[in-house]
């Protein structure tokens, strides 16, 4: 071919490339969309805002739109329907439906394996014996702080049917309705548990020095979503893995995201929240045993089945184990912040 005729094929070669590399370049880059949501405005579910704040979501090729949906039945469904591909929720009412016979839903990793709530009510309630009788605010029955509130009842002999539970949808709205009287007490953690400090109310009961044992916080999908995006999945956790680095070693970054995503602006609300609920977050994902045998002693009086399944079956610490072995832990940990 002479160098004259070459001429057009080359314009012609340089014009195809030159509308094709954005195509090109989006398939590189493309992200994974994982459809995920979580279940409370509070600092214990910061883990995949601290992602997408840090940018970690970007760095591991991932599109995770963070949506709110209320805790307890809601949540469970969408799980169980498909709207969802990993929740972020306490195990409840998940274990629940395990036990009924979703043997696809697998625990793949925890947050929180002690439950931090605590109980706050009006000024004329002065000790735990002077709720019986009266109507304590929880986000949802089946959610963590109706379990919760359960369990600590019963600690000061307190039978959960000498009170009355009333829902509200979210922590919120449970402060909204301590303050409106829809409510005698309400069941809170950090922060809206010292919002409601500041505005007169009082701890009937501290819930974190009773250190319930309990799966307060878990990440989850299910087995048969594995099955098809099981390095998708393994991507997101390892982000998640980033992100309690994160919150464990870089206040300020934390408290920037949180000030975002909880509307607060108040430094020592949020230094006061964040010393009580950093002990109870695992900086490494672990989801123990002991928090998920709370939630089949808890469901066994009334079916069962409970008593028949162990821990272990619902928990696939495939990600876990990987990010421990390859050494992906001890790397993030040993490096500065």
């Amino acid at each position: 071919m002479s160098a004259q005729s070459a001429g057009p094929h080359k314009k012609l070669i340089a014009l195809l490339l030159f509308f094709a590399a954005p195509w090109f370049g989006s398939q590189a880059v493309a992200a994974d969309k994982l459809y995920m949501i979580y279940t409370a405005r509070v600092m214990s579910q910061a883990y995949p805002w601290i992602a997408e704040e840090a940018g970690l979501f970007k760095k591991y090729e991932l599109e995770v739109p963070l949506i709110f949906v209320t805790p307890g039945a809601p949540a469970v469904a969408t799980i169980l329907a498909g709207d969802s591909e990993l929740t972020e929720q306490g195990a409840a009412l998940l274990t629940r439906a395990f036990v009924q016979g979703s043997r696809d839903i697998a625990f793949i990793g925890g947050v929180k394996n002690i439950l931090t709530h605590s109980v706050v009510a009006k000024p004329d309630i002065k000790r735990p014996e002077n709720l019986k009788g009266k109507r304590i605010g929880v986000s949802r029955i089946g959610s963590n702080p109706h379990y919760f509130a359960v369990q600590a009842l019963r600690h000061y002999n307190i039978d959960a049917r000498e009170v009355s539970f009333i829902q509200t949808g979210g922590a919120p709205e449970t402060l909204a309705a301590l303050i409106a009287q829809g409510i005698d007490a309400a069941v809170l953690t950090v922060p809206t548990d010292a919002q409601a400090l500041k505005l007169g109310y009082h701890y009937i009961i501290y819930g974190p020095d009773l250190r319930i044992a309990y799966a307060a916080l878990t990440f989850n999908t299910r087995r048969s979503i594995m099955a098809k995006r099981g390095p998708v999945i393994g991507r997101f956790m390892r982000a998640m893995a980033e992100s309690a680095k994160i919150i464990h070693t870089d206040r300020e970054f934390t408290y920037k995201v949180l000030e975002k995503y909880l509307r607060i602006d108040d430094r020592k609300l949020l230094e006061a929240s964040y010393n009580v609920e950093i002990k109870a977050l695992e900086p490494r994902l672990a989801i123990k045993p002991e928090g998920l045998q709370s939630t089949l002693d808890e469901i066994a009086p009334t079916d069962p089945r409970a008593k028949n399944v162990k821990p272990q079956e619902m928990v696939d610490t495939r990600y876990l184990d990987e990010m421990e072995k390859s050494g992906f832990f001890a790397q993030i940990w040993a490096a500065k912040k």
